[in-house]
């Protein structure tokens, strides 16, 4: 079996050689295939790809968002992280109380039209500006509705009553290791409506053996070339958290998807990333001296050996 980012580099050349070609939401465009996994052995090394450079500190930033139960971006822009950005602008340029340049279908042409691209940058600065300050503005426009933290943390049933799954997982590994019920959801019905974005990765599952911890996420909805490496790294370092945690080490990472695929717009992107040679996986390394998964700040993380190919940019589809 093909392991790793290998493995991940033969699915983007799987997309773009057996693909269908799809019309999607956001009116981009995809090549998509149904139904696909990859495994990553974490006793190998950090899973962050090498043939185009992934930020881990916005992997980082993001995935304490969620585990905070934030859904507000302002957590976000206060670390610099920008990923979540457009969709929290969507609300505000959509809304009757925009009177600035029209931004319609934003994502595009931004990067095709110079000017448009001026306004939109200036826009987006004012928009992060008032989240930043104004505290009634970020209530209202910077939060993205009851997307992945609320579900983690604070998931509420038909009773009312409010249950922490994170928590409640954790607490299982360290009691009941053996259990095939170690499984946090964040795909919760009656709250989509209520999302900017309804969840892409919807359920993980922790599996305990020989004194590893393992993870397989489902992936409903998979961006290859944007989305998908900055979910392996994601629940790579959710798996290395929880298991320091509950005194494991590391096993696998099993990354399992629905639609999988490229959108039309980073054909060239790919055919770039395909092109390049693999490097070897980096180290992780966290503060060993906190206990607590809730306790963990951005610089208690440290990425060893990181030598990537340089950043491949392309636009995301909104």
């Amino acid at each position: 079996m093909i392991t790793g980012e290998q493995a991940y580099l033969d699915l983007c050349k799987y997309i773009l050689d057996s693909g269908t070609k799809k019309e999607d939401r956001t009116g981009t465009g995809t090549y998509s295939i149904f139904g696909h996994q990859m495994r990553f052995d974490l006793q190998q090394g950090f899973p962050l790809l090498t043939t185009k450079k992934v930020p881990f500190r916005l992997v980082a930033s993001e995935l304490l968002w969620f585990i905070k139960g934030n859904t507000n971006i302002r957590y976000l822009l206060a670390n610099n992280n920008n990923i979540w950005n457009e969709w929290a602008f969507k609300k505000w340029v959509e809304s009757s109380e925009y009177s600035g340049p029209d931004m319609t279908d934003f994502g595009n042409r931004s990067l095709q039209d110079e000017s448009f691209k001026k306004d939109y940058d200036e826009q987006m600065e004012i928009f992060k500006q008032k989240v930043l300050e104004d505290d009634s503005f970020a209530k209202k426009y910077g939060d993205l509705g009851s997307v992945y933290g609320k579900q983690w943390r604070d998931w509420k049933t038909s009773q009312n009553v409010t249950i922490d799954q994170l928590k409640d997982v954790i607490k299982s590994i360290r009691t009941n290791p053996d259990s095939r019920r170690h499984i946090v959801s964040a795909w919760n019905p009656e709250d989509i409506p209520n999302m900017a974005l309804p969840p892409c990765h919807t359920l993980y599952q922790f599996y305990v053996a020989d004194g590893k911890l393992s993870c397989q996420l489902y992936q409903r909805s998979a961006d290859v070339f944007l989305g998908v490496p900055f979910n392996i790294a994601s629940y790579a370092l959710l798996t290395y958290l929880i298991a320091h945690e509950c005194g494991l080490e590391v096993g696998e990472f099993v990354h399992t998807f629905g639609d999988t695929h490229i959108y039309a717009n980073h054909i060239e992107q790919v055919k770039i990333q395909l092109e390049r040679d693999i490097r070897p996986m980096p180290k992780l390394k966290i503060n060993k001296e906190k206990d607590s998964i809730f306790d963990f700040e951005l610089n208690d993380f440290e990425i060893i050996g990181y030598n990537p190919h340089p950043t491949i940019k392309a636009p995301i589809a909104v």
